[in-house]
């Protein structure tokens, strides 16, 4: 599904990821985990093609995404989903045109400035609100939503964009313990479901080993460990957790 092939990337003098190899199969959940500035957004915008190499090369489903230009690079994104932790919504807007913009890469230009006016697909935007809880909220302004309810519309857009994978940057950074357990148990879910692949950035740690089979630490923009998720334990989180300077844990 997607491939890192000696990828580094570097902004000047800074390195953002250092000389990284990994291999993400179809169907695998993977956690992606790591302080504060360890490279987890850059490593998921690589696979989303967001973020280019500055070394190496980036595959995704079997495509190296140098080589693509104008519809074939179109056509491999339009199946990767992005959740982001700024939600990528659209506040003014009602529910149901965020909600469609899953469809936006299949739609023409008219096609989507008319579903402005009078919106289409409308059982589809339902059913998917309907899977995340949200099938009361279809014609409500978005910005009037609770944060919760917003990243369930994000994830209700991936549902109608239908992608064969998602990568989910930091999902519920913005929310509460409560609304962060019920997105990330909805992820995984929906995911385990429709057997996507899911590849997720988190800072709480637990989440990476209840909610995926593999977790990934990335420490100072290296792959410090890529692990089945039962052999993540609290020693292994410490050690990638650790203050520059201290001893690492025994």
């Amino acid at each position: 599904m997607f491939a890192l092939r000696g990828v580094s990337v570097r902004h000047g003098r800074l390195s953002a990821l250092e000389d990284v190899d990994l291999e993400v199969t179809e169907g695998e959940r993977v956690a992606v985990v790591g302080p504060s500035g360890a490279g987890k957004s850059t490593l998921l915008g690589l696979l989303n093609g967001s973020v280019q190499p500055t070394a190496g090369r980036v595959e995704v489903l079997g495509r190296d995404l140098a080589t693509l230009r104008g519809r074939e690079l179109r056509s491999v994104r339009r199946r990767i989903g992005t959740i982001s932790q700024q939600f990528d919504l659209v506040g003014p807007l009602r529910v149901v045109h965020n909600v469609n913009a899953g469809h936006l890469a299949r739609w023409s230009l008219q096609t989507s400035i008319w579903s402005l006016l009078r919106p289409r697909r409308l059982n589809e935007a339902e059913a998917a609100l309907r899977r995340v809880g949200l099938d009361d909220k279809l014609h409500e302004r978005t910005d009037r939503l609770s944060g919760g309810e917003q990243q369930r519309v994000a994830l209700a857009r991936v549902l109608v964009q239908d992608p064969v994978a998602i990568v989910a940057d930091e999902p519920i950074s913005s929310l509460d313990p409560e609304r962060g357990r019920e997105v990330m148990d909805l992820l995984r879910d929906l995911v385990a479901e429709r057997s996507k692949t899911l590849v997720v950035s988190v800072h709480a740690f637990g989440y990476a080993r209840t909610h995926c089979e593999r977790v990934i630490g990335l420490r100072r923009g290296r792959v410090n460990f890529d692990l089945p998720a039962a052999q993540v334990d609290d020693v292994v989180g410490a050690s990638l957790y650790r203050i520059e300077g201290q001893p690492a844990p025994p």
